[in-house]
């Protein structure tokens, strides 16, 4: 099944992971520490019903200020760190399968274009639609890697539920640590 697939029939708590699996994986380009996303991970996996819906807004707010300034000064015209700020900010406040829906969707989309942008073996900059569609021919392997990981995320939600969020943050924390490495080659050849 494609990624676009998957996202259409997830529901709200594996929309939510989805999402906040594509800000966690891009934290290294917002300068955040590996637990500031934490307390949202526990949110989607405690109860039945995928926790206090009610505290997501009060969370993503907390994380918001928490990030708000931080990331690499070499960052502040980078379009990957535009990007992964831009996923922070358009984070939902309320946790209601359409509103996250559209959040994920759009993770997908700029999580994906960012592993494009930092792959040094990826030729020119170009739609990250046909991966989505399940057309991957020719995908550099960062942009494949990260494909992987958002539809093995998305799998785990919809087969386990709230026992799948404790492995999809395993799978976004390896993630994290591969962008992590990327970025900071990135940054000794430019400096």
């Amino acid at each position: 099944m494609s990624l676009v697939e998957l996202i259409a029939q997830a529901d709200e708590r594996g929309l939510a992971a989805s999402g906040l699996a594509c800000l966690d994986r891009c934290l290294p380009l917002l300068g955040g520490d590996d637990e500031v996303l934490r307390p949202l991970w526990a949110d989607l996996a405690d109860g039945a019903d995928g926790g206090d819906v009610g505290d997501w807004g009060v969370r993503i707010a907390q994380v918001r200020d928490k990030l708000a300034g931080a990331g690499p000064a070499e960052s502040a015209g980078d379009e990957a760190a535009l990007l992964a700020r831009r996923m922070l900010e358009a984070a939902p406040a309320e946790r209601s399968a359409a509103e996250v829906r559209v959040w994920a969707d759009g993770c997908s989309v700029a999580a994906l274009h960012i592993h494009r942008l930092l792959d040094p073996s990826a030729g020119p900059v170009s739609s990250v639609d046909a991966p989505r569609e399940g057309r991957t021919e020719g995908v550099s392997p960062l942009v494949a890697a990260e494909l992987r990981r958002q539809v093995t995320v998305l799998e785990l939600l919809a087969e386990h539920g709230a026992g799948g969020v404790r492995r999809a943050l395993e799978v976004s924390t390896e993630g994290r640590r591969v962008l992590r490495a990327v970025v900071s080659r990135r940054s000794r050849k430019r400096g």
